[in-house]
């Protein structure tokens, strides 16, 4: 198989990059604080595009391949690229993903995390769970010398610990100066080793990992919204990476501006 491309980008790069990634989660910080049972998700992308404006950036997402939305809103059986509408109202006992994208000044941001309303049951509480720490795990196998396979591993094993359904036609991605760059970031361990991770690679890691079977399906109506085959809930965490010589580098956690 032919060597799949990655990007390795300029410390200026980085500069325009790192702001991005650090708007980006102030904006999925608030989002996320704003979701309120008996509001619906179109009121909340309209309070995410408030949220975006203040930055000085614009959604990443909003017209991007022709998405219609400022960012993804996702809730229950959705797993990812649900799009807010004014008929669907946010439940007392719903779980939201927000999935929020951010350019500013050649640089860009994506991120996600999901928030759940009401007291979780114990299998919400596993998915939450096991979601996130299969995001810690992919995030610390992201260093130097590496390749994107062990941080597909090190998602999947703890998806598999969990006993969750690991989303196959959905995967990471590169990001940073386009929203979507080489390479490939796939959540389950496919063929081959994948690209060497090397100082100067941006990546999203980003779990999709289902309570129930992986399969997914496309809205047939809008045709964004994926949604899981079984109608079991889904969850979608997500965070942009750095590599460097050492330590990976969140980019997407908070920071003073």
């Amino acid at each position: 198989m032919p060597r799949q491309a990655v990007i390795i980008h300029t410390p200026e790069e980085i500069a325009r990059i790192r702001r991005a990634a650090e708007l980006t989660s102030l904006v999925r910080s608030q989002v996320a604080a704003a979701v309120r049972p008996g509001m619906t998700t179109f009121d909340l992308d309209q309070l995410a595009g408030e949220f975006i404006a203040a930055t000085g950036g614009k959604s990443a997402f909003l017209g991007y391949c022709g998405y219609p939305a400022n960012i993804c809103i996702s809730v229950n059986d959705e797993v990812v690229h649900g799009i807010g509408s004014p008929q669907k109202v946010i439940g007392e006992h719903d779980i939201v993903s927000v999935d929020v994208g951010v350019a500013i000044d050649g640089g860009v941001g994506d991120c996600a995390t999901t928030v759940c309303l009401g007291t979780p049951t114990p299998d919400i509480k596993r998915l939450l769970e096991g979601t996130e720490r299969a995001l810690d795990a992919g995030i610390a196998a992201a260093r130097r010398g590496n390749h994107i396979c062990d941080i597909s591993r090190a998602v999947q094993e703890v998806a598999h610990r969990y006993h969750l359904g690991v989303v196959r036609e959905l995967v990471g991605h590169g990001c940073g100066v386009k929203m979507h760059e080489p390479p490939e970031v796939p959540n389950f361990v496919g063929w081959g080793k994948g690209p060497l991770l090397e100082p100067g690679m941006v990546i999203c890691i980003e779990p999709m990992l289902n309570l129930g079977t992986a399969a997914v399906k496309t809205d047939h109506h809008d045709h964004w919204t994926v949604r899981t085959v079984d109608g079991k809930y889904s969850a979608h965490f997500e965070n942009m990476v750095l590599i460097t010589e050492n330590e990976p580098e969140i980019l997407t956690w908070q920071k003073t501006m």
